[in-house]
């Protein structure tokens, strides 16, 4: 467990250019905090107990912020930046070196039983405000933009942005693993005003060069 915290500590500087020091991280990130109640409640969990790990991860989001129920499954080196209210689900699985920011949810669709939150991959970066819902997976290298809801499953170094989620490319090149510039990601509805406007621009050239053609011919005569 020990070891696991020195990854997560290091991670956490590693990916927050804020942090100073690994002291400061233990005492005043709250992702760290939020990591440490939630291995200790997952332990009790994976025994068959249901009331203590929900007891600790209800102490660990009134301390914290963050809502992490103690069946989901989390890899190495989670960080959760800020984190004030991220939510991830029982059945909710991650890999290794994901980033989670503030106000992102891990939930479900409805009240089915059995796996209804999502998979998500090694190195996903998932931005703030969105949300990822359902059993869906999200493939390795994969990023979610900020205020997204995602539905379907998003191929591996993919980047998704938009409501619903739509799977978007920047440049046609491969999303780097671990990139937490938000300003890189592409945005297609500005992309399709900007088509749109092109379009608008063009009919207002063909008109006004109609227009410029009747006047020079002038009006005819009988």
């Amino acid at each position: 467990m020990f070891k696991r915290l020195r990854q997560e500590i290091k991670a956490v500087q590693e990916r927050d250019p804020a942090a100073k020091n690994s002291l400061e991280v233990l005492l005043c990130y709250p992702g760290i905090h939020a990591l440490i109640c939630h291995r200790i409640a997952h332990f009790f969990y994976r025994r068959g107990l249901v009331l203590l790990p929900r007891l600790i991860s209800q102490f660990s989001r009134f301390v914290t912020g963050i809502e992490i129920h103690p069946g989901a499954k989390i890899g190495e080196a989670l960080f959760i930046d800020h984190g004030m209210g991220v939510v991830v689900g029982e059945t909710a699985e991650l890999g290794d070196n994901v980033t989670l920011y503030q106000g992102v949810t891990l939930g479900g669709t409805g009240k089915e039983k059995g796996k209804r939150h999502p998979t998500i991959g090694d190195n996903v970066v998932i931005g703030a405000g969105a949300k990822v819902l359902g059993p869906i997976e999200i493939g390795p290298d994969a990023r979610i933009g900020a205020g997204s809801v995602v539905l379907q499953p998003v191929p591996p170094g993919a980047t998704v942005v938009g409501i619903p989620g739509r799977v978007v490319f920047h440049n046609g090149r491969k999303v780097p693993s671990i990139n937490l510039n938000h300003t890189d990601l592409p945005d297609p509805v500005a992309e399709m005003l900007e088509r749109l406007q092109d379009q608008i621009d063009q009919l207002r050239n063909q008109l006004e060069e109609l227009e410029s053609g009747v006047c020079r011919s002038g009006p005819k005569t009988v």
